[in-house]
């Protein structure tokens, strides 16, 4: 009877290890149907997002014109991508979310105004922010003009932003073009202009000839700016610089125009001819009636004119007029001199007539 039992209950024991063999298989079997069907389903959408992140953008309906973008300073990742995506640039900022994370460059985009191809992808755009490649406006100082007339055109940019807090001291700004990025202040561009110009004249310093009749590179500055007003062709700076310098070494009055009409206007255009009595006018800037150089600069000079004025050519010139093509006659005497204002006068009467 004992036996039967036990043999009843191992039976029994057997039938129910059976059950929960069965109920584990069935269990695990669903388990990794599930799990495959996650790895399918997250491989899928890898592949489908992998596949819209890369694939190209929307088309727009004027492919011509250059569509830019601005990432503003201080955006995080969520606020870009939901950017873009109205801005229409990408179709889902989500999709463009998670591709930057993918490829770990939520901290590396750079704000800026950017270039955005026709039909850029989002991978695209990512590159085009993670590379930082701004487009870059031109501005543009000419040679000669006074620090208010720069200033002038740096507040008329309308690319730039900000005031001008104040006008920088004449001759302190270097005439150059210079490239900038959106969003850059006025002030920030002046004092771009202002470090070129300190820099290039402690280096034109520290490599001048010998002998030059002028101690400081304030001087050198200041005689400069003159070169720079006499004359626009690039050739005769040096010659310029070359006659006044051999003035000031033998004590002659400078006798320049535009010193005169500096001292009369402020750097302003003059408009006229100077008159008789305007020449006869004592200012610190009339150098036909002052001895030596003018107190500050008259305008702000180009590096052609600081180099020509700290490496003088060799020369005996001590005068020069216009030639009425553009340029000037030089003279070594003053009777060469008036023979070469002679004929300039000549030439200022015909043309006169010629009216």
């Amino acid at each position: 009877m004992t036996q039967e039992i036990e043999n009843t209950l191992e039976a029994e024991d057997e039938t129910s290890s059976r059950k929960i063999r069965k109920i584990v298989l069935i269990v695990g079997g669903v388990f990794l149907f599930l799990l495959l069907l996650v790895g399918a389903l997250a491989g899928g959408a890898l592949l489908y997002g992998k596949h819209e992140f890369e694939a190209s953008g929307p088309v727009r309906k004027d492919s011509s014109t250059l569509l830019t973008y601005t990432l503003p300073r201080g955006w995080g990742l969520k606020e870009i991508s939901a950017n873009l995506e109205e801005e229409k640039l990408i179709s889902d900022g989500l999709i463009f979310r998670l591709g930057v994370m993918w490829f770990g460059a939520q901290s590396q985009l750079k704000a800026g105004e950017y270039a955005i191809p026709d039909q850029a992808s989002m991978a695209d755009i990512m590159e085009i922010l993670r590379q930082g490649k701004s487009i870059l406006y031109k501005f543009t100082a000419p040679e000669g003009l006074t620090s208010r007339q720069i200033v002038k055109l740096v507040e008329e940019n309308e690319t730039l932003v900000g005031p001008v807090d104040e006008i920088p001291a004449e001759g302190t700004l270097l005439p150059e073009t210079y490239l900038f990025q959106r969003g850059m202040t006025r002030m920030e561009l002046i004092g771009q202009m202002s470090t070129a110009a300190h820099n290039l004249l402690v280096r034109l310093w520290a490599n001048r000839a010998e002998g030059l009749p002028f101690s400081t590179p304030y001087e050198a500055l200041i005689l400069a700016s003159i070169v720079e007003k006499e004359t626009g062709i690039p050739e005769e700076r040096p010659l310029i610089a070359g006659v006044f310098i051999n003035r000031l070494s033998r004590g002659m009055r400078l006798e320049s125009d535009p010193t005169v009409i500096y001292g009369l206007t402020k750097g302003a255009p003059l408009g006229r001819g100077l008159r008789v009595s305007e020449l006869k006018k004592v200012t610190p800037y009339n150098t036909y009636e002052v001895d030596g150089l003018p107190p500050t600069p008259i305008g702000n000079p180009g590096a052609d004119s600081l180099a020509a004025v700290l490496n003088p050519p060799k020369t005996k010139n001590l005068f020069f007029v216009a030639n009425g093509e553009g340029g000037h006659v030089f003279a070594t005497t003053y009777r060469q001199h008036q023979r070469n204002v002679a004929q300039w006068r000549r030439i200022e009467k015909k043309r006169n007539n010629s009216r």
